[in-house]
């Protein structure tokens, strides 16, 4: 140590990424697999998240919200089974 320098200087610790509290980190959510595979890989995107900084979960949670609202608008455009005739015919 010089005369210059002080004392405390060296004894503050840098801080090691890892240590970072701030820094991103998973949040262990468990995904339950749906059995409907677009579904399932949207879910899984979240996981995504865990890797980012906060402000760039928006995007993803974004992105999937999209991907699900699409996978449900998609149900609603498939054609149902026929629907069967009524039992009997119109009586007057």
């Amino acid at each position: 140590m010089s005369d210059t320098e002080s004392p405390w200087e060296e004894a503050a610790p840098q801080a090691e990424p890892d240590d970072d509290p701030a820094a991103p980190a998973p949040l262990g959510v468990p995904r339950t697999p749906t059995g409907h595979a677009e579904v399932d890989a949207h879910l899984e995107r979240l996981g995504d998240a865990d890797h980012l900084a906060t402000d760039g979960h928006v995007e993803v949670y974004e992105d999937v919200h999209r991907g699900l609202r699409d996978a449900l608008t998609a149900l609603d455009a498939r054609p149902g089974p026929p629907v069967p005739p009524p039992p009997y015919g119109p009586r007057s």
